[in-house]
């Protein structure tokens, strides 16, 4: 892991790079954006010492899942350090054809969960609404690698009439998240189309939409985009960056043109080997999240998707990140660090163990520092209270595992606050 500078604390803009000769009007048109994306290794040499292994991966990328990298988002990557963490996430590599025994296609079983095509209902209030198969660039860690890009090993079958058709029929469903591939890449007209079209359904009322096209693709984010979508609030929107380099100028302009469209933004980062599994890095990511008017939401554990071992990092290491900003950072800069239950079994949050003991009457909690307290328990109504339970104490820890004591009352005792 590169140590950080003062530069990725700051806003920065790779501007247009390898791409000298672009007029201006051009580099900042999201549609030339998409047709100059660096698919092949023949557009790679000449601007990336590619290695061994990314060599070999970009020549397998399209059996799999396609490359694709917007000229912006590339200008991001480092030519000479195979290691960068923009590079790792965007630029294949030969481990994506190694499958460790727990991967899995469809890591979180969406496929099981899918009434109708391009429908995800596992919730009993809300749904995921697939409304494309392409991405403005392509997360070598994708969790939806099978259906998406055009190469994988499924194709994503869409069908909008049974889809809305479901919606209408399931008044329980209140929330309707798009995704895909990337919603922010449809055009304006056909977006607009299909809000109107879950608006028009009264028993909806929350839409979100996933997407990345903020960070990959900035130019997308017209002010007459974010006219449109401000006429179907309450609307939502999930971002995904992974790591502080990628919140540049043009991102950070992008994002406050969303939120001053009155559109609150959330971050949605996977934990990756190499790229933000450092706590230091993550710090910095959120902390600058919250300069862009974005809250960090969920940090993943990465889906165990066929082929992306290499990038994944232990459940540990993500209790160590997240302890690590508790009470060392604002509260809004914290994400809930969650792991998508293999083969369908949803968010579970994982939390470090801030309970150190339960006890009839009380329960023993430690906070950020290690201090140790403990906080009354409340006796369930149908029980008497014989004895008024004093108010929270600060306490001094004895360990007790040291003796292998078991933990009772007789186990810790009042003490002096700091």
């Amino acid at each position: 892991m590169n140590t950080l500078d003062l530069t990725h604390r700051q806003f920065t803009s790779p501007g247009q790079g390898y791409w000298p000769d672009v007029t201006p009007e051009q580099w900042n048109d999201w549609q030339w954006q998409m047709r100059n994306s660096i698919k092949s290794l023949e557009q790679l040499e000449g601007k990336l010492q590619l290695t061994g292994e990314e060599h070999a991966g970009v020549l397998l990328a399209n059996t799999k899942l396609a490359m694709g990298i917007t000229p912006y988002f590339f200008n991001l990557i480092d030519p000479f350090d195979p290691e960068c963490p923009i590079r790792r996430q965007v630029i294949p590599r030969i481990e994506e054809m190694t499958y460790a025994p727990d991967d899995m296609a469809d890591p979180c079983g969406e496929d099981h969960d899918m009434p109708v095509p391009g429908l995800v209902h596992r919730y009993p209030d809300r749904v995921l609404f697939l409304v494309t198969d392409r991405c403005a660039s392509y997360c070598r860690y994708c969790t939806r690698s099978r259906v998406v890009s055009g190469v994988g090993e499924q194709e994503l079958e869409l069908d909008f009439d049974r889809a809305i058709d479901y919606l209408k029929k399931h008044t329980e469903i209140r929330d309707v998240l798009l995704s895909g591939g990337d919603a922010l890449l449809l055009s304006d007209n056909r977006l607009q189309n299909l809000l109107r079209l879950l608006r028009a359904i009264k028993h909806i009322e929350f839409l979100r939409i996933g997407s990345r096209v903020p960070i990959f693709l900035p130019q997308r984010i017209t002010p007459e985009l974010c006219a449109m979508l401000k006429e179907f609030h309450p609307l939502w929107i999930s971002v995904h960056v992974n790591h502080p380099s990628e919140l540049t100028v043009e991102v950070r302009e992008a994002l406050g043109r969303l939120a001053d469209a009155g559109i609150p933004l959330g971050n949605q980062s996977v934990l990756l080997r190499g790229v933000n599994d450092d706590p230091e890095v993550m710090k910095v990511l959120v902390q600058k999240l919250l300069r862009c008017r974005v809250r960090p939401y969920y940090l993943y554990q990465c889906d165990l998707i066929q082929g992306s071992s290499h990038l994944r990092t232990s459940v540990s290491k993500g209790l160590e990140i997240i302890e690590s900003l508790r009470g060392h950072t604002s509260g809004y800069a914290i994400p809930q660090y969650v792991i998508d239950g293999p083969g369908g079994g949803g968010k579970i949050p994982i939390n470090p163990d801030y309970v150190v003991a339960r006890m009839p009457d009380r329960i023993v909690l430690r906070n950020y520092k290690g201090d140790i307290y403990e906080y009354p328990e409340v006796a369930p109504a149908e029980e008497a209270v014989p004895v008024p339970t004093p108010a929270y104490r600060h306490l001094e820890f004895f360990d007790p595992m040291e003796d292998r004591e078991e933990i009772t009352s007789r186990s810790w005792r009042p003490g002096r606050r700091d």
